[in-house]
């Protein structure tokens, strides 16, 4: 019930949001010049501080990396659960339950994934996609300040995640489920190991796209739109070299 009703309230804000954007499509901005300027300082905060740790991890031994990769990317299925849900995709809740019930058992916390080999694939979903999936379009495009490319409806719904994520209950509000709490210096260290992660994995393609790019803050514009597109309309090329250009 408390989901549902998170739910709805989120509805409610996206819509007054869509009322004042009404005329404005997911190619269209908002606050371009604003927008311009913080993907200047996310560039450079980037260049100084999250690609030196990315390059320094990726020379870790894979197994460290495969294990740590695991592990997050099985933290994240928590929040895919109640999204399985509230889409009505009882297909990927099953995959999801299963595959997190799994791994963090025989998988020893995720850091090992069983459930993969036994055929278990959940999708990475949330509010966002939750919200495109009922027919909300993505409003204005914008670029958040650390978190990167967004949108109006995506921005509302990193807001929605901590309300309906378990794993941000247990951490960020302290919450204890099933005998687990923890608190939000946990929550922040899964988040930021996973941005880590992802960046090593990347290094080589985020280089060329910085090498190719006419404009940069163009080309990650077009990448993100056309993930979360992929993303909600459930496309086969929704995982491309690129892997997940979540925030």
């Amino acid at each position: 019930m408390h989901i549902l009703k998170s739910l709805k309230l989120i509805i409610y804000v996206f819509a007054i949001i869509s009322l004042l954007t009404s005329n404005s499509k997911s190619t269209e901005e908002c606050f371009e010049g604003t927008s311009r300027a913080i993907f200047k300082f996310n560039l450079a905060i980037d260049n100084i501080i999250l690609e030196p740790i990315a390059k320094g991890y990726s020379k870790l031994p894979d197994p460290i990396k495969t294990g740590t990769g695991n592990f997050t990317s099985n933290i994240s299925v928590l929040l895919s659960i109640p999204n399985n849900l509230l889409q009505g995709d009882f297909k990927k809740l099953g995959h999801s339950i299963g595959s997190f019930a799994i791994n963090s058992t025989v998988g020893i916390l995720g850091f090992l994934n069983p459930a993969e080999k036994i055929g278990l694939s959940p999708s990475k979903e949330d509010v966002g996609q939750t919200l495109g999936t009922y027919g909300f379009g993505p409003g204005c495009y914008l670029v958040l300040p650390i978190l990167g490319p967004s949108t109006a409806r995506d921005t509302l719904g990193i807001l929605a995640d901590t309300y309906i994520d378990p794993f941000a209950h247990v951490t960020l509000r302290e919450k204890e489920i099933f005998s687990t709490s923890g608190n939000a210096l946990d929550y922040y260290s899964v988040k930021a190991t996973g941005v880590v992660d992802f960046r090593a994995d990347n290094i080589k393609n985020f280089e060329s796209l910085e090498k190719n790019s006419i404009d940069l803050y163009s080309s990650y514009k077009s990448i993100y739109l056309q993930d979360r597109e992929n993303k909600i309309s459930n496309s086969v090329n929704e995982q491309d070299e690129w892997g997940s250009l979540d925030n």
